[in-house]
């Protein structure tokens, strides 16, 4: 079985991307990982596959682990899709500082590497919510996030059945004293996530996971609704925009 992401005929990187190499992994039970992969071309970046039985990143410069059902989420979200091979090499990038974004399932799995503290149970409702999401940008200093502005309220969409973050006190705590909340909900608080926690980031910043889906509003047409007119919300596109800046200014 070969890896089914590939580059889509006519939306090439921009020359301003400047080679900025994002790769996307695919594990069994990935539903997103076209929709990552277009959000970075948009974006300007080259979205390389990457496979979960790889060994090695092919040289990315950033990596997306996107939403889906990994492994059919036996077992627990995202508990299988950490040990796959290609999670060795991504949480030694990760520690090197590579940016590493993980959307839903792909928050789960930095979870269980233990790249993100804390760990995603089922929604407190136990149903699959799907919904346009507001949330409020609480960080705006990481690697995916300092194209926002802190205190933006942003709208993507928000889909899943498991995710309700939870921490214990003193680490929730920790996450508030630090700053290392990097997205909370606004409005309704969709699975009963403690403390309206949307998304967190790591002490540096290069790690940030979140359960709404930002790649699904990065082009008008497609996106939530927004003041400019029904589906044109396109506030996801800064998470890869974030990225691709953070990864030339690096270079």
């Amino acid at each position: 079985m070969t890896a089914p992401v590939a580059e889509a005929a006519g939306t090439a990187a921009t020359p301003d991307a400047n080679g900025a190499r994002i790769g996307v992994v695919t594990f069994p039970g990935t539903l997103d990982d076209r929709d990552a992969a277009r959000a970075v071309r948009r974006a300007g970046g080259v979205a390389v596959p990457l496979w979960h039985a790889d060994h090695d990143l092919k040289g990315v410069d950033a990596v997306v682990l996107p939403g889906g059902f990994s492994y059919g989420d036996y077992l627990r979200a995202g508990a299988i899709a950490r040990f796959a091979p290609v999670m060795s090499e991504i949480v030694d990038a990760a520690n090197r500082g590579m940016p590493v974004l993980g959307i839903c399932n792909g928050f789960q799995m930095l979870t269980e590497a233990h790249l993100l503290p804390g760990s995603m149970v089922k929604n407190d409702h136990l149903h699959f919510i799907c919904r346009d999401q507001k949330l409020r940008v609480e960080n705006a200093d990481t690697a995916w996030t300092h194209e926002y502005r802190r205190g933006q309220e942003i709208v993507v969409p928000l889909k899943n059945q498991d995710g309700q973050y939870v921490a214990d006190e003193a680490t929730l705590d920790r996450l508030e004293g630090e700053g290392l909340v990097a997205f909370r909900y606004v409005g309704v608080n969709p699975n009963g996530s403690r403390r309206d926690i949307a998304g967190i980031t790591n002490e540096r910043g290069n790690v940030v996971g979140l359960m709404p889906h930002p790649e699904h509003a990065i082009e008008p047409g497609f996106g939530p609704d927004a003041a400019a007119g029904p589906r044109q919300g396109t506030d996801g596109l800064t998470f890869f925009t974030s990225a691709i800046a953070s990864v030339l200014a690096r270079a």
